[in-house]
Formats: C-alpha cells, sequence, structure tokens
C-alpha cells in the first residue's frame, strides 16, 4: 500500500486517495442509513459514523492491490 498516484504531475498519497473515497461511500452510507431510520436505534451517532469510516477505510483498504491497476 505504499504509493502514490500521480494527476498530471501532482502527486497523491494512496492513503489519502482511499481516505477521500471512504469519506464520499460514508457520504451515501450515512445518507442511506438515515432514509432507513436506523439513527433511531444509534446512541451516539458520531461514534457510529466513525466507526462506519474506519470499517469503510479498512475495506478500501484491503481491497488496495486489486485498485492498485486503475492508477
Amino acid at each position: 500500500m505504499i504509493g502514490e498516484a500521480s494527476f498530471y504531475g501532482l502527486y497523491i498519497p494512496w492513503l489519502g486517495l482511499l481516505a477521500l473515497a471512504a469519506l464520499l461511500g460514508l457520504w451515501g452510507v450515512r445518507r442511506a442509513l438515515a432514509a432507513l431510520g436506523v439513527y433511531r436505534w444509534v446512541w451516539h451517532p458520531a461514534l457510529f459514523d466513525l466507526a462506519l469510516y474506519a470499517l469503510l477505510l479498512y475495506g478500501l483498504s484491503a481491497l488496495s492491490p486489486y485498485l492498485r491497476v486503475l492508477s
């Protein structure tokens, strides 16, 4: 997972791209969970969102060897 992606000469760390993708995924998942009413059953929504972000980032980093083909 060490490396960077180059966008027109600008080198961006691979983890930064994964963090941005996880943030965008979190936005979509939060909207879906809010529409389903899941947050009524969550004790602390901010901690729940943080844990969900960590899970999404972990999942993307586990899949990163397969995603590096795209860069």
